[in-house]
C-alpha cells in the first residue's frame, strides 16, 4: 500500500492552488484533447443520466460538467481556482460552476446523485478528505467516480519527461511535498480508500488513451505551461540541465511519429464505487 507521507497539507494546498491559478489559462490547450477521453466512461460508472443532480469535483474548465448537462442531468461544478472557474464559465455559460474546496465541499449532506473528480484527486493535500466528503454529500445509492494518470509505463509522457529529469536534472527542487502523485494508480490503494470511506463495489479500470501531438516540443510545452508540480520541477532547473531535458524529451517524442505528428499512449486509471442505500 502506498502512504501519504509526513506532509504539511496547509503549505502543499496553497502551492497546488498558486499552480493552478497561474497555469488556468494554459490548461485547456495543454492537457484538454487528453482529459476529454475520459469524460464519457466517467459519467458512465457514475451513473449520470438525465434527471440526475451532479457535483463536479475539481471541475477545471468545465468539460465534464457539459458533458453531463448534455445528458439531461443538473450539474454544479466547484473548482478551488478562481481563474479555472471563470474559464470554465466564459466556456459554458449556461452552467453553474463556484469556487469550493473539495476537502470541505459547499453542500449539504445526502443532496446529489453522483459525484465525479477528473483528474482532480492526485492534485490535493489530503486526498482521503475529499473522498469522504465525495461520500457525506452523496445520496444513499449515489455514486462516485474519479480519473487519475496511469503509473508511468502506461502513461508515456510522464515516463518521458520524468525520466529526462532524472537523467539530466535534479527531480529533488525545494517545493512542497504532496501525497505521492501515482498513489491512486494502484487499483488496490484506489479500493482501500473507497471503502475506507465508506463506498461499496469499488472497481477501478485502465482506459487507454492517446495524446496526438503536432511537433515533438508539444509535451515539454504542455508540462512548462499546464501543469502544477512538474512544472515546479521544470522551472526549478539551471539553464544547462532544461535544454538537455528538453532535448531528451524532443528525442523520445521522435520515436512514436504519426500521419502529420506524434502520438503517445496516455492511459488513465477510473475507480468507482457506490453509496450503500
Amino acid at each position: 500500500m502506498t502512504r501519504t507521507p509526513n506532509i504539511d497539507a496547509e503549505a502543499f494546498k496553497a502551492f497546488e492552488h498558486q499552480g493552478w491559478v497561474e497555469v488556468a489559462s494554459h490548461y485547456h490547450d495543454a492537457f484538454a484533447s487528453l482529459t476529454k477521453q475520459t469524460v464519457e466512461p466517467l459519467l458512465d460508472r457514475a451513473g449520470v443520466r438525465s434527471g440526475s443532480y451532479v457535483l463536479d469535483v475539481a471541475s477545471g474548465t468545465g468539460h465534464v460538467a457539459a458533458a453531463a448537462a448534455t445528458r439531461g442531468a443538473r450539474v454544479l461544478g466547484i473548482d478551488f481556482s478562481a481563474t479555472m472557474v471563470t474559464a470554465a464559465r466564459r466556456l459554458h455559460p449556461d452552467l453553474e460552476f463556484r469556487e469550493g474546496d473539495a476537502e470541505a465541499l459547499p453542500i449539504e449532506d445526502r443532496s446529489v446523485d453522483a459525484v465525479t473528480m477528473n483528474f482532480g484527486l492526485l492534485h490535493l493535500a489530503r486526498p482521503e478528505q475529499a473522498i469522504a466528503e465525495a461520500f457525506r454529500v452523496l445520496k444513499p445509492g449515489g455514486r462516485f467516480a474519479f480519473t487519475v494518470w496511469a503509473m508511468p509505463e502506461h502513461a508515456l509522457a510522464f515516463q518521458i519527461v520524468l525520466g529526462a529529469i532524472e537523467r539530466h536534472g535534479k527531480p529533488d527542487v525545494p517545493i512542497p511535498p504532496g501525497p505521492p502523485f501515482f498513489r491512486f494508480s494502484d487499483a488496490d490503494e484506489s479500493k482501500r480508500a473507497l471503502a475506507s470511506a465508506g463506498f461499496r463495489g469499488a472497481a477501478v479500470e485502465l482506459v487507454p488513451m492517446r495524446w496526438r501531438l503536432n511537433n515533438p516540443d508539444a509535451v515539454f510545452d504542455a508540462f512548462w505551461e499546464g501543469g502544477v508540480r512538474t512544472r515546479a520541477v521544470l522551472r526549478a532547473q539551471e539553464t544547462q540541465a532544461l535544454v538537455a531535458i528538453r532535448s531528451a524529451i524532443r528525442t523520445a517524442v521522435e520515436l512514436h511519429p504519426v500521419d502529420h505528428g506524434y502520438e503517445l499512449p496516455m492511459a488513465s486509471v477510473l475507480a468507482s464505487a457506490e453509496r450503500p442505500s
